[in-house]
């Protein structure tokens, strides 16, 4: 038995990831090398990285289609596209907010939560996005293999799902020559995750030249072959009064619920900025112009369609295979193009949006075997076995049932939002946010702290019963109302929530005034040394990655 134990230590030690020496066994569940704060040869993303991010990410095929809903659902397409303005502009000030602590501080989200959630209690927010993202790292996958089935069938026109021998069942919501492009675009995915996300930057760079340049001239191409931009630009709407208003409302929440991942994990990508302000106008304006152009071109790119086919196709996939069936070797060899360029784009989306977020998570799960690479090919393998097909057979219940999602995550954003800005007014002690030791200020009660999930709950509850009135159950009116701006109100109210429980029941670790020190961190180790704070009486202590002193008072709140 000693033998088996022994070889088992032998095997845990070979998989364990890179920290740094010194570490106790506690701290070995809290950090390594990727979990740590980053240091500044490290810091290699400047603004013009992140403007490239943004454009990069904007064009995919979600953001293509976003406005065909809100038209479907009565809005004319400048009502729509005004949404796509809005929503996204808030989503942008919403990045700033979540950014703006990994870029002063230089640390990820599932260290950032660790703060409001406490030690171990941060735990629960990590899985939950990290779930998120490998479920959707499965269906943008998906999407990409449709890519690839295009550019495959471009060059060899027998490569149709409808003629190649289909060994699945009707139902399954696939085909062979599907699963096989899925597969395909799968596999030459992994690659991509192996870099480190400070140096992934270049790929977003290489996709903000071609994606939109290709997208452009599909826009163009579908012009010249309708003879005119399509009868839906001249479209009114079929809504008027109260039902218009909150049509408009909804598009707006729309676009803020397909942006509520990357509100919440944001860190995960500023914390690599050079400096704070490189993460702040960059995000600020980018995203909202970014995702409203490929909006653009996506609503015009479909009234051409109606002109050329009698209706209109919103899934620039489907109307790529259209061209496809029809065109000549020049066609073809631009679908082609068209179709690399969308392949690049769902995978720069899955990487940026998916596999390093999960990575991230995963990280923090288990970061004594787990780093950003490991977790994003496990992100990987868990959306290839989750066959990404079946929840794509009915797009209705698996949208309405995802956005819904972002309830959960607005909550989340809410506790970590009120408690940087709010209560703790900028100040982090970040050596103390991987300390496992009861008397660190961010242990709370057995790790968790409380208030925190109280907000986190409030938050939910408050979209509960209108989400019930989403998937078919009969809800008062009032509740639809209320569901209709779910992101404000589970934001909002477990904010509000989380501030007032720390006013009545103070937090230790807080500041009376604004002071964010994050640019004032030089030295990044957390391994516990002489000079770490030793418990929460109410003597003098020293922030180890500062050297500012402070005081904890009666009520365990920080006194500079």
């Amino acid at each position: 038995m000693a033998e088996k134990r022994s070889a088992v230590g032998r095997w845990s030690d070979r998989l364990a990831v890179e920290a740094e020496p010194g570490l106790t066994t506690a701290q070995l569940m809290l950090t390594n090398h990727d979990l740590k704060p980053v240091e500044a040869k490290r810091r290699t993303w400047g603004a013009w990285n992140f403007v490239g991010f943004w454009i990069a990410d904007s064009f995919n095929i979600n953001t293509w289609m976003i406005s065909s809903s809100m038209m479907v659902n009565g809005l004319s397409w400048w009502q729509s596209w005004l949404c796509v303005w809005i929503g996204y502009a808030i989503s942008g000030c919403f990045i700033c907010l979540t950014g703006r602590i990994g870029a002063a501080y230089h640390i990820g989200f599932p260290v950032v939560s660790r703060s409001s959630f406490g030690i171990w209690g941060s735990l629960w927010p990590v899985l939950n996005r990290a779930a998120m993202a490998c479920i959707w790292y499965g269906v943008q996958a998906y999407i990409g293999g449709h890519c690839v089935y295009l550019m495959i069938r471009s060059i060899w026109k027998a490569w149709d799902r409808e003629k190649i021998p289909n060994t699945f069942s009707p139902e399954s919501g696939t085909t062979t020559a599907d699963f096989v492009s899925f597969f395909i675009f799968w596999l030459c995915s992994l690659p991509a995750i192996w870099f480190p996300v400070h140096t992934i930057r270049h790929l977003f760079t290489v996709k903000a030249y071609f994606v939109p340049s290709a997208a452009i001239a599909f826009m163009i191409w579908a012009i010249v072959r309708a003879g005119d931009i399509g009868p839906i630009i001249r479209q009114p709407s079929s809504l008027k009064g109260n039902d218009l208003a909150w049509e408009f409302v909804k598009g707006i929440m729309t676009s803020i619920g397909n942006f509520a991942t990357l509100i919440v994990n944001d860190p995960d990508f500023s914390r690599f900025a050079r400096k704070p302000r490189d993460a702040l106008w960059s995000q600020l304006f980018t995203i909202p112009a970014g995702f409203a152009i490929t909006s653009l071109i996506g609503i015009l790119v479909s009234s051409c369609s109606f002109s050329i086919y009698g209706e209109a196709v919103w899934d620039p996939l489907e109307l790529l295979e259209k061209f496809l069936d029809e065109g000549n070797s020049a066609e073809r060899f631009g679908v082609f193009v068209i179709s690399f360029a969308f392949s690049l784009a769902q995978l720069g989306t899955n990487i940026a949006a998916n596999s390093v977020s999960a990575g991230a998570d995963m990280t923090a799960l288990l970061p004594r075997w787990i780093n950003i690479r490991r977790g994003g090919y496990i992100c990987a393998a868990v959306g290839l076995a989750m066959n990404p097909w079946t929840l794509l057979t009915d797009n209705n219940k698996f949208t309405t049932y995802l956005s819904a999602y972002s309830v959960f995550l607005s909550s989340i954003a809410g506790v970590i939002v009120f408690d940087y800005y709010a209560v703790r007014r900028g100040y982090l002690e970040v050596k103390e946010l991987y300390d496992g030791r009861k008397t660190g200020p961010y242990y709370y009660t057995w790790g968790i702290h409380w208030r925190a999930y109280a907000a986190y709950i409030s938050g939910i509850l408050i979209n509960v019963v209108g989400f019930a009135g989403a998937v078919g159950t009969k809800v008062p009116i009032g509740a639809t109302y209320i569901y209709n701006v779910n992101f404000f109100a589970g934001f909002l109210v477990s904010g509000g929530v989380y501030w007032l429980l720390c006013h009545y029941f103070p937090v230790p670790a807080v500041s009376d005034k604004w002071m964010e020190v994050g640019d004032e961190i030089e030295d990044t180790r957390v391994a516990y040394d002489s000079d770490s704070a030793i418990g929460s009486g109410h003597g003098i202590y020293v922030d180890p990655m500062v050297g500012k002193p402070y005081k904890l008072g009666a009520d365990d709140s920080k006194i500079v």
